[in-house]
């Protein structure tokens, strides 16, 4: 009988540690209180009773209790007043506005780090909470990083908890998000704490196409703490209270005698606009955090899963005469494709992704018969349309995330070519351009494309050609399949003999248009621009049960 009390005694205390996170911690004491009344209820019918167990329950329900009171205190108040002082919520905060409420189910909510030098604050928890939940009913993994608690940087045990809910989310084949708030590894524990991160590192690589990953950056990530970020699928910053860099300022000044702040050094601005290393940046934590629910709905689960269902309240046969007439007449006047992707897709909603980076290309997530796609296009209104080194890579990496998550592509083609320019040669054009024509070559999902002007050269290859196992390729009447515009074909072919206006017009009438693509099978229809969205629709679901599968191998070599 004693043995049957010791072994129910330890499964309460793992049912308290284990306690789903509220916001308060009346609660949790009520729960224990009432686990400490149920216990004794139990007790009631036991007969021999030679040592007081009940007052040892007590005790123990004691010390738990006031582990749990620390923890869910994390830093102490005057640290988690400072926290709210810069604009920034409390890691269970943040918890609470991400994930469906009362869904957060925590772990090692006791845990505490193992170093014994220097004196470093033991608090439950370590400075990360971890976790799952749900949002909107789909269930995710959680970290969020406690900066409260000794800087949230990480030590062994931290890392442990990561990795535990990332090792869970392999397994069940969900999400994993990142609430990065932390000022990198923990000195005091030297080795131990590099050591952690490469724990973590090596888990984003195996969950990389298998699982997705968001990383919502959301205060200081320095030194080690970039690279997780960096290897998940999507990078978000919050204006003017997250920063991302190797090395800070102090140490930039030290070595190049350069004076720089935070914000120019590894800012939302600089990464979202020069870098390319995040995909957004929100004015506010509560901003990002509603931002990640809805680009969790859009995804997948994990690559086994089909793409995101949602309710579709647009007519898949709609019709929209103002694409008739929205490319102009004149080829070199730029138009905005934006506009042709909202006339497109369900209800004009589309999630851009890096909107403020290489923005002669576009890329983001909507839906076609409430069915996640995703869209990359080229920005008549940027360069022309034209692809260079930061477009390339922005787009590769976009559709590699597809095909990784069965997410169906739509292409939309206006690309006069790769950008020329010595800075675009020596900086390596052709490898980074040969990213995104690897990225499309290699995807298996289906793959649509509409030509909506210009497909001259090379780019009209890389772009989702026939040519690269493209299922359906359409141009619009406007198109223009080409090796090159008509000024610098002329030039060459008739070498500046005759008149230059009547070789053009010739030439144009031989390849300005999309007939000579049609005639050879390339294109496979020229559409009328009003049918674009019924025609993809129809082709969307002839081909969602495509079976596409490329060779054996270990894995290939792109071009990096």
């Amino acid at each position: 009988m004693l043995c049957r009390r010791l072994l129910k005694t330890n499964n309460i205390i793992k049912n308290v540690a284990s306690l789903k996170y509220t916001p308060t911690t009346t609660t949790s004491t009520n729960v224990v209180r009432n686990l400490s009344r149920s216990f004794s209820t139990a007790s009631t019918t036991t007969t021999v009773q030679p040592i007081d167990h009940s007052s040892q329950m007590d005790r123990i329900l004691g010390r738990i209790q006031e582990e749990t009171n620390r923890a869910f205190e994390g830093g102490g108040e005057k640290r988690n007043n400072a926290q709210h002082s810069k604009g920034k919520l409390l890691a269970r905060e943040r918890i609470d506005l991400l994930l469906d409420a009362d869904s957060f189910r925590e772990y090692d909510m006791l845990v505490t780090h193992r170093c014994q030098d220097f004196a470093v604050e033991k608090i439950p928890g370590d400075g990360v909470i971890t976790g799952h939940g749900t949002i909107n009913g789909k269930l995710v993994f959680v970290f969020s990083q406690d900066f409260t608690v000794n800087g949230g940087s990480l030590s062994e045990a931290h890392a442990e908890k990561i990795c535990k809910i990332m090792d869970k989310a392999m397994k069940v084949g969900a999400p994993v998000i990142g609430l990065n708030d932390s000022g990198g590894a923990r000195i005091q524990e030297g080795i131990a704490s590099l050591a952690g991160y490469a724990e973590v590192f090596q888990r984003n690589v195996m969950a990389s196409g298998v699982i997705p990953q968001i990383s919502v950056i959301m205060g200081p990530c320095a030194g080690g703490a970039v690279y997780s970020p960096a290897i998940t699928d999507f990078t978000f910053m919050v204006k003017d209270t997250s920063y991302l860099f190797v090395t800070g300022p102090d140490v930039v000044k030290s070595v190049t005698k350069q004076d720089i702040t935070q914000e120019e050094l590894g800012g939302a601005k600089t990464h979202t606009t020069k870098s390319g290393v995040a995909h957004l940046a929100f004015e506010n934590d509560i901003d990002a955090l509603k931002k990640v629910r809805e680009l969790v709905t859009m995804l997948p689960q994990s690559n086994y899963s089909a793409p995101a269902q949602s309710e579709c309240f647009d007519d898949p046969t709609r019709e929209d005469e103002v694409l008739d007439k929205i490319v102009p007449e004149d080829p070199n006047k730029p138009y905005d494709m934006m506009e042709v992707i909202e006339r497109v897709v369900d209800e004009g909603r589309f999630f851009e992704i890096q909107p403020n980076y290489a923005k002669n290309i576009i890329i983001g997530f909507a839906a076609m018969e409430g069915r996640t796609v995703g869209i990359v296009a080229n920005q008549p209104k940027e360069l022309a349309g034209c692809l260079d080194i930061d477009a390339s890579v922005k787009a590769a990496r976009f559709v590699r995330f597809c095909d990784c998550f069965n997410i169906p592509l739509i292409t939309f083609v206006d690309v006069p070519g790769f950008l020329p320019g010595t800075d675009q040669e020596h900086g390596g054009i052709i490898r980074h351009g040969a990213k995104l024509l690897y990225a499309y070559a290699e995807a298996t999902v289906p793959k649509i494309a509409v030509i909506t002007r210009k497909a001259y050269g090379g780019a009209y290859d890389v772009m989702s050609s026939k040519h690269l196992r493209g299922d359906t390729n359409y141009s619009w009447p406007s198109g223009q399949v080409a090796v090159m515009g008509s000024k610098g074909a002329v030039e060459i072919i008739f070498r500046g003999k005759g008149d230059i206006a009547e070789q053009e017009q010739i030439y144009n009438d031989k390849f300005a248009n999309p007939l000579p693509a049609a005639r050879r099978g390339f294109i496979d229809s020229i559409i009328v621009p009003r049918e674009t969205r019924k025609i993809i629709c129809e082709d969307l679901q002839v081909l969602k049960d495509k079976k596409l599968e490329n060779p054996k191998k270990k894995h290939g070599n792109i071009p990096l």
